[in-house]
């Protein structure tokens, strides 16, 4: 099991199932255009491989808030539907918490739809010891 951070705009294909996975609007024929207009503008994006396969992606950006300082914000958890509960979220977000550390971040934090379809990832996220601290609000601009 290994953990690689994409580089360059081209790789992006790599990750594009893990990816659509958790965002379904991503394809072979748009990946490239989003996440790399995301990746000029500070997205990281992490990829775990397991027997020569990606298993999952994180995708993340350093933030900076009054609240919160300097932190990350985890944009994307995934993995791919039949290889959850192996480990793998679990792996990418000890990764992502040695990059905040070594960074001198103050916090990571995530948000997490709600549903039944996300209770085994708010599980993990709370077993990590990540804690509920708000509501998000959220508003179309039309």
């Amino acid at each position: 099991m290994h953990i690689f951070e994409i580089k360059a705009i081209d790789e992006l294909s790599k990750v594009t199932d893990v990816m659509a996975a958790l965002r379904p609007q991503l394809n072979t024929g748009n990946i490239e255009t989003i996440i790399g207009g995301m990746m000029q503008r500070g997205y990281r994006l992490l990829y775990l491989v397991d027997g020569n396969e990606v298993k999952a992606a994180l995708g993340f950006r350093f933030t900076e808030h009054l609240m919160w300082g300097k932190s990350i914000y985890v944009d994307d958890l995934s993995t791919l539907p039949g290889e959850r509960k192996k480990g793998y979220a679990r792996k990418l977000l000890d990764e992502v918490m040695t990059i905040a550390k070594e960074a001198h971040c103050n916090e990571l934090h995530l948000d997490s739809g709600c549903g039944a379809q996300r209770y085994d990832a708010h599980r993990l996220y709370l077993k990590y010891g990540f804690n509920i601290t708000s509501h998000h609000f959220a508003m179309k601009v039309v």
